[in-house]
This record gives C-alpha cells, structure tokens and sequence, in this order.
C-alpha cells in the first residue's frame, strides 16, 4: 500500500498527457518526482491499497497543497488517469506542471 502524490505532467505534439510526475509519500518525507508512463501510472493506481492526489503549487503562498484524489477511469478509448471532476481547473491533472520544458 502506497501513496503517491502527482505534481506534474508531459504531453504529446496533440496536448494529450503521456507521462506523469510521481512522489511517493514517505512517513516523514517525499521523494523527489519520478517520470512514469500513462501505463505504468495505471497499473500502480489500480495496485490495491494505493492512491494518489494531486499535488499543486501555489505561486502566491511559495508552497505545496494537496488537491484532488487521482483514479483510474476506464473511458471509450481506454483506460486513463483522472482527478476529481470538481470543475477546479487548478487541480486537474492537465493544468498542472508542464514538465517538458523541466525533463525531457
């Protein structure tokens, strides 16, 4: 059983999110951002007893916030990640970090 918070995103030519950018929390600490494919992100948030939310910064206060519970949806053209459809576009998992231009 795990947790993990996600705090950033790379995306495709087409704006279509390929990767994730993994911390896994720690009794006393948090790791440092792991890049995991769409698929491996999958399969980890589908492993029982594991979960993850969003972790967003906020520019204005210099810190982290927790945001929205990340889960698995199985849509039309496959299965994806997806935050809590709350319409708080700060939160969801495209609008968080682009990390392209941080890590290829």
């Amino acid at each position: 059983m795990a947790q993990y918070r996600i705090s950033g995103v790379w995306k495709d030519s087409n704006n279509v999110i390929t990767h994730y950018a993994f911390h896994t929390v720690n009794e006393k600490t948090i790791s440092r951002a792991s890049k995991k494919s769409k698929a491996d992100a999958i399969k980890l948030l589908e492993t029982s007893g594991n979960s993850a939310v969003t972790w967003v910064w906020n520019y204005s206060a210099s810190f982290w916030r927790l945001g929205e519970k990340v889960e698995v949806v199985n849509g039309s053209s496959g299965k994806y990640l997806r935050s809590n459809p709350d319409n708080t576009t700060t939160d969801n998992l495209s609008n968080l970090i682009d990390f392209d231009w941080i890590a290829p």
